[in-house]
């Protein structure tokens, strides 16, 4: 049984899914993944469960119909370990944008490290560690992340960075404060949240590698979520007691 559950939301992936999860899965430490697929049109799921003859007993994949959005996928995935007893909790994509070998580093960073929330972050300390994006993406995520840092004051320098580690307390904490958001906005409400309960977080810098294959899942609905969505969080933390449990 291993301590840490890696949550992976699947949506037409067939092109990586497979090199991602026996990447994972031969690395120095043991995991176990969890794959949240939203109905995958291109046969995700089956590679998934063809997969699992395999890795039997480390290999978890839960079926959803239709795209529910980003934060439900992880709020599925969250509940699925929780009841699994589970004490560390990661984030990350299945395009190979987040680098497997720094899973370590993530885990470290509050198993033996004292933090409470590890973040993967692109642009700590000011530099801009991304490869492959054109420059008006780049450019967009990191004010993105300034803005968030100058609405909120969440001292966190990648606010919309999906790669990420927890503490089951952590989860458990925010779980019950009722996340609203679905798109991108949830990786920020998970921080902000994190935040304003007292957590203790590190941010760990790494390299971000824009997808080779597969389709992005970016969009101006997803966009727009986050940038008003930011100011509605704030507002409504003038109105609620954030107390770990």
């Amino acid at each position: 049984m291993s301590d840490s559950l890696i949550i992976i939301p699947t949506y037409k992936e067939k092109e990586n899914v497979a090199k991602m999860l026996r990447k994972v899965f031969s690395l120095e430490k043991s995991y176990h993944i969890l794959v949240v697929d939203d109905g995958s049109p291109d046969g995700t799921a089956a590679i998934v469960k063809d997969l699992q003859k395999e890795y039997s007993d480390c290999l978890f994949i839960e079926e959803r119909t239709g795209k529910l959005g980003l934060g439900t996928a992880y709020i599925h995935g969250f509940n699925w370990g929780l009841k699994r007893g589970y004490d560390y909790f990661i984030e990350m994509d299945c395009d190979f944008s987040h680098n497997p070998d720094d899973l370590i580093r993530l885990y470290n960073a509050c198993a033996h490290d004292g933090n409470d929330l590890a973040i993967g972050s692109r642009y700590v300390g000011g530099l801009v560690n991304v490869i492959n994006w054109p420059i008006g993406r780049v450019m967009m995520s990191y004010f993105a992340s300034r803005y968030v840092k100058m609405i909120t004051g969440l001292p966190v320098d990648d606010a919309t960075a999906g790669f990420k580690c927890y503490r089951r307390k952590v989860i458990e904490n925010v779980l019950r404060s009722n996340i609203t958001f679905v798109g991108y906005a949830f990786q920020i409400e998970m921080k902000f949240k994190s935040w304003k309960f007292g957590y203790k977080i590190k941010e760990v810098p790494v390299i971000f590698t824009d997808r080779t294959e597969g389709e992005s899942k970016m969009s101006t609905s997803i966009f727009y979520e986050a940038f008003f969505g930011v100011i509605q969080m704030k507002l409504r933390s003038f109105f609620k007691r954030y107390k770990q449990e």
